[in-house]
């Protein structure tokens, strides 16, 4: 199959540790994520591989018999190691381990150790077939000390170590679930709840097992996910996986339904929110997004897989080739994926203990872009991811080329999904913290998307200005101030293609929203098309803040009558500086304009000191000398001012 179709993978570098063999027993712990190779015991040595280099180590420990389980603390400062049904030992670290270990035993004659988990620096639960025992662990001391029990009978447990949330269940057939939050120092006690199921044998037996249950966080909300196998019968459509979802001081409650129409040996992932669901009979994977739009009947979602269920990326693992004359040589050996040997862990773990590695399945969104067909859809999906803004753009882009063009219609669609998201950010802080996933914004846009109009000559100016105004639309819709660039990009194509008359009706029915920006823009155009001078002063005037900015252009335009017309109609006639307006009445070579402007700032003069004079801070002595030049003494004052 082609490589860059398939959206899952095992990433690059797995850890790698002596695979299980008669001398060797492997353990995972999935709260520090560390692979624990045992040899014979210990005696022979204890490799403990974790994701980097403070969580790895080698040590030896004295042989006391089977190990059933062997954590550290999170601070890798204690190691805890089960050899019986009935105790737990405990032995200090740093660097090596402490020869001295120290035992605490589970409460109750009868009671058996199914399992210990660190949930604090120096707090240990044991959980036993009779309920949960929480220790405080000293250390200094070398001594445990006993918090708080509780007591319920067990069949087995699982554990999120992200929230500290146990799930213990009970029961003949093992539905009934209890979930235990841990804080440091205590531990709280939820509200239990049952699990639904398909069928009840006859006699009753353990039908939900550990295997079919995990804990997740899903879009910031604790789920619980169970596997639920069908029975077989002509009604049967297959295996499905129910999610129950933790309310606030209510019992968690069944919300979705995963469609997985397959039945037989599968695992289950949760990676960036989305279920994976891994399928060993078709060596295949499904994705679920419950975020997505789908089917209801009122009570619960139910789920199709996002695209068709296919298989993990093929893996090749470098292994030394054997017989071989150089330690260096390595031979690339295919492996084998979904195997019988993998063990699955949340969130994102695959591990094979036949053959040495765990790995971190990664999703790849990238080769999603060609399997969905509906784009819509696709970015419905690729917001709510992590790391998917260069595939937003990329998808985006693509609609834009004639080999792949979206109708307009569904880019209205995908402009408007964008800028919901990027308002919804962009409102509050609050609303920073909530959004999750990806916002695209205008600069975004601007530099990956539309730039493919400069690139390709291959695309229409019509379709240029169609999809652009469509972008400014969905801004505009969603309350975003659109930026000037945007605004330069449509009016250039509409310019370059002598498409005035459609630039007048943006213009005139607002279409473009007034901004100075805009109007010095189709200033500049005036040499190109005229009626774009009287546009940009209409929509200046429009601002109502762009005053000085109107003054400028009717000065550097020598329309003097005018500009002084506009400053009388906004009140601020007695503030402005008479030299500036002189001196550009006199550069317009003509005297009526002079005499008219000359005139006006006499009768200004008149009405603020009394007398036709100019104060001598103004500094107009050169210009009434222009005047008097022109037209004689100015001690009788005229009526005219040629601004009536």
């Amino acid at each position: 199959m082609d490589e860059e179709k398939h959206f899952l993978e095992l990433g690059p570098n797995p850890v790698r540790f002596e695979p299980v063999s008669k001398i060797s027993n492997v353990f995972f712990d999935d709260a520090n994520k560390q692979v624990f190779a045992v040899r014979s015991g210990g005696a022979m040595g204890v490799v403990v591989k974790g994701p980097d280099v403070k969580t790895s180590s080698n040590f030896r420990m004295e042989d006391k018999g089977d190990v059933i389980s062997i954590k550290f603390s999170p601070d890798q400062k204690i190691l805890a190691i089960q050899r019986c049904q009935k105790s737990v030992e405990f032995a200090n670290f740093s660097d090596d381990i402490d020869a001295l270990e120290y035992s605490q035993s589970c409460k109750g004659k009868t009671t058996k150790v199914l399992g210990f988990i660190w949930t604090a620096i120096n707090e240990v639960v044991f959980v036993t077939d009779h309920g949960i025992e929480l220790y405080q662990v000293s250390p200094e001391k070398r001594t445990l000390k006993s918090l708080k029990t509780y007591n319920v009978p067990v069949n087995w447990f699982v554990y999120q170590p992200e929230i500290t949330l146990l799930l213990l269940s009970s029961g003949t057939l093992g539905n009934m679930l209890h979930p235990f939050q841990f804080r440091p120092g205590s531990v709280y006690r939820l509200a239990k709840f049952e699990v639904d199921l398909p069928i009840i044998p006859k006699p009753p037996k353990l039908c939900l097992l550990e295997r079919d249950v995990a804990l997740a966080t899903i879009y910031m909300k604790t789920c619980i996910i169970v596997l639920r196998h069908q029975s077989r019968g002509p009604g049967n459509t297959g295996a499905e996986i129910v999610i129950y979802t933790f309310q606030k001081d209510t019992p968690p409650r069944k919300t979705d339904i995963l469609k997985l129409d397959m039945s037989g040996r599968f695992a289950v992932n949760v990676i960036d929110n989305l279920v994976l669901v891994h399928h060993q009979a078709s060596k295949t994977s499904m994705i679920f997004d419950i975020r997505l739009p789908c089917e209801s009947d009122g009570y619960f979602k139910y789920h199709r897989p996002f695209t068709s269920p296919y298989p993990i990326k093929p893996f090749k693992l470098k292994v030394p080739t054997v017989p071989s004359h150089s330690m260096s040589e390595l031979a690339e050996v295919e492996c084998e994926l979904y195997s019988p040997n993998w063990i699955v862990f949340q969130p994102n773990i695959v591990i094979d203990a036949k053959l040495g590695c765990m790995w971190y399945v990664q999703i790849q969104l990238e080769p999603l872009v060609d399997r969905i067909a509906d784009k819509c859809l696709l970015i419905d999906f690729l917001l709510l991811r992590k790391t998917s803004k260069d595939v937003i753009l990329k998808v985006c882009r693509k609609g834009i080329l004639p080999e792949n063009q979206l109708s307009l219609v569904d880019l209205a669609r995908i402009f408007d999904k964008l800028n919901h998201v990027y308002k919804a950010y962009a409102e509050s802080e609050a609303a920073r913290q909530r959004v999750q996933g990806i916002v695209i914004d205008q600069s975004d846009m601007y530099t990956h998307v539309f730039s493919v109009f400069e690139e390709s000559s291959d695309i229409s100016y019509k379709l240029v200005v169609a999809v652009l105004i469509e972008y400014i639309r969905s801004l505009t819709q969603h309350q975003i101030p659109v930026q000037h660039y945007l605004y330069e990009l449509l009016i250039n194509t509409l310019v370059h293609h002598r498409c005035f008359y459609q630039l007048h009706q943006f213009l005139q029915y607002h279409i473009l929203s007034d901004s100075k920006p805009l109007a010095c823009l189709m200033l500049s155009l005036q040499s190109l098309y005229p009626p774009s001078h009287q546009l940009a002063l209409d929509m200046l005037k429009r601002l109502g803040t762009a005053n000085e900015e109107i003054i400028e252009v009717l000065l550097s335009k020598q329309q003097v009558v005018s500009a002084l017309k506009f400053i009388r109609s906004t009140g601020d006639m007695d503030n402005i500086s008479a030299r500036k307006f002189l001196e550009a009445a006199m550069n317009t070579d003509n005297p009526a304009i002079y005499y008219a402007v000359f005139k006006c700032f006499e009768q200004r003069n008149i009405r603020l000191r009394g007398s036709a004079a100019f104060a001598k801070g103004e500094h107009c002595e050169n210009f009434v000398s222009y005047f008097e030049n022109l037209f004689g003494s100015r001690s009788s004052l005229s009526n005219y001012c040629g601004l009536t």
